[in-house]
């Protein structure tokens, strides 16, 4: 099987967090480009190539989002991307400490492949990365 590196784009506002993926990739030995966006309207100028950001080539198919963010936080993010026909088809896994039954709902209602509860354990959020990274090795995903 063939490495696919799968171009991500984390949407996280916590720096800590952020550190947090990038160790998890490191110990994971995933190698996919990962890109880091700080809020929801900061994500979609990357996607897009608005307000001064070049827009991220290749567009990342994979993105990993948080919730609870300032400006754009994540549902607001999911209405405008699945609004965008260029962005609708990108895949979302939420990433995120709530466990809000509203929160869920309102992220499924927007189609994302999964919801992922933060874990306060390092090691069980090592192991939601060698799942996530399973996945996106398995799943065959359009050019």
């Amino acid at each position: 099987m063939s490495e696919k590196l799968v171009h991500i784009l984390l949407v996280e506002d916590d720096e800590i967090d952020i550190k947090n993926v990038r160790r998890a990739f490191e110990r994971n030995n995933i190698a996919n480009p990962l890109y880091v966006a700080h809020d929801g309207q900061e994500a979609l100028d990357m996607l897009r190539g608005d307000h001064d950001y070049p827009k991220l080539n290749p567009t990342p198919k994979i993105i990993l989002l948080d919730l609870n963010m300032p400006r754009m936080g994540g549902i607001e993010f999911l209405e405008a991307l699945r609004g965008d026909a260029k962005l609708k088809s990108l895949i979302v896994f939420v990433l995120t400490t709530s466990s809000d039954d509203k929160d869920k709902v309102g992220a499924f209602y927007h189609n994302v492949a999964g919801y992922i509860i933060k874990p306060i354990d390092f090691e069980v959020f090592l192991h939601a990365f060698t799942v996530l990274d399973t996945y996106w090795k398995l799943c065959e995903l359009p050019d």
